[in-house]
């Protein structure tokens, strides 16, 4: 059984006071329909001011229960709602139940030697801007607003009650670490929960299995918590298609795609990544699956380069492969970077193309939620046409199990597999 340190048992407890609220009928009709944020602009009575965790009941012209949600006067999403239509009391118990339910969700993947998932996928579980990541004996929890910070307690022991860990790490948003008034004393990177035989801190980087390979992860100081586990089944997929082929994976990071497709029986494999500490932690996660035959007789090549440039100088020394992967970070942070991206999304498309075989697979994912699906797969196959190589599509794909949509907004991740002449 893990112990709670002091750090969350200091934290103040939830108000009991309430927040009475009354909304538009659009964000009602919203609210109705699933939608989990009840932004500022939205509410037309407030019973009185309050503070980031305190909840916020919504109710209806008629007085009826709309809604309970978690307050943040720090945010346009004002409220962030946790209940609809039939009242609960939030407490111990009923985060409990939702860890309970997400974790009943999850159960097929723990029979595919995978230890390392998504546990609640943010306001898809029912718990809004907050995020728990599996690591093998290492969880690590991410909060996007400090509403959650009061509720903590109750989270962090309904987590204990349901399962088993030695670490249970915090991490925050960008935007959150910048409102240390509102964390008490909370800080990124630290430990929440520990094992009293295993230490504070998990010692050195965290080891997890994934469709039976092994993969390293930082979480107290890599990207989002330490892996992009979304994109698990994208990778499966891969690893389907690779036997006897060249691989070239684009910004590669620690090398995902590329151990898959190693795994697969691809006979070279080459990683692109601007970031050194990621293209050496490829290199790291290569050697933690020298078991596997196909891995070890693999060949590998790294480069620590930007990825556009490295894949004109591919293109300008004549290099050709099987199955090119575009899976770049977000690219529209916002609503007016979506034609942007949507540009470099073309270039990427053509660029690939460039160092792509005849009859090769390309795969190009795109994370970037403002981005809408249709936007995004109509741009691959128009820079495809562009370059005189319209593609055959194999598959479009979305979210893994262990990243379920509930709303529209929450969609963000797509793939496309195709073939190009």
């Amino acid at each position: 059984m893990t112990e709670i340190l002091p750090a969350l048992s200091q934290l103040p407890s939830p108000s009991t006071q309430r927040i009475a609220l009354r909304i538009t009928a659009p964000a009602e009709r919203a609210l109705k329909q699933g939608h989990p944020w009840i932004f500022d602009q939205s509410i037309t009575e407030q019973s009185h001011k309050g503070a980031p965790g305190d909840l916020a009941v919504i109710f209806d012209d008629k007085r009826r229960f709309l809604g309970v949600g978690l307050y943040d006067p720090t945010s346009p999403i004002r409220v962030r709602v946790l209940q609809k239509i039939k009242p609960a009391t939030i407490d111990n118990n009923w985060f409990h139940e939702k860890i309970k339910t997400a974790d009943a969700i999850r159960a097929p993947l723990r029979k595919q030697e995978t230890d390392g998932y998504r546990l609640i996928h943010g306001e898809n579980d029912g718990l809004p801007g907050l995020v728990i990541d599996r690591y093998a004996e290492t969880f690590v929890l991410k909060l996007y607003t400090p509403a959650w910070v009061p509720h903590l307690k109750d989270v962090c022991a309904a987590l204990q009650q349901t399962q088993h860990f030695d670490h249970l790490i915090l991490r925050l948003s960008r935007t959150l670490n910048k409102q240390a008034d509102e964390l008490h004393g909370l800080t990124d990177g630290m430990t929440l929960t520990a094992s009293p035989d295993k230490g504070q801190t998990p010692e050195g980087l965290v080891l997890f299995k994934e469709n039976g390979l092994t993969f390293e992860c930082d979480p107290i100081n890599g990207q989002k918590t330490g892996f992009f586990l979304d994109q698990r089944e994208n990778r499966e997929r891969v690893r389907d298609m690779s036997e006897g082929k060249s691989v070239l994976n684009v910004f590669s990071y620690t090398g995902g795609f590329s151990l898959y497709a190693a795994d697969g029986g691809a006979k070279e494999v080459v990683s692109v990544d601007f970031s050194t500490p990621a293209t050496q932690a490829t290199l790291r996660n290569i050697q933690h699956n020298q078991n596997k035959p196909n891995v070890k007789n693999a060949k590998f090549e790294t480069l620590d380069q930007d990825a556009f440039e490295a894949l004109m100088q591919m293109k300008a020394d004549n290099r050709q492969f099987d199955i090119v992967i575009l899976d770049p970070p977000m690219f529209a942070q916002n609503q007016s970077q979506v034609e942007t991206a949507l540009a470099a999304y073309r270039r990427l498309t053509h660029l690939g193309l460039d160092v792509l075989k005849r009859g090769g697979i390309l795969v190009q994912a795109s994370c970037s939620s403002r981005v809408s699906t249709v936007e995004f797969f109509d741009a691959i196959h128009r820079s495809a046409r562009e370059t005189g190589r319209p593609l055959e599509e194999i598959e479009r794909t979305g979210h893994a199990l262990d990243h379920p949509i509930t709303y529209k907004e929450g969609a963000y991740l797509k793939c496309l597999f195709a073939t190009a002449p």
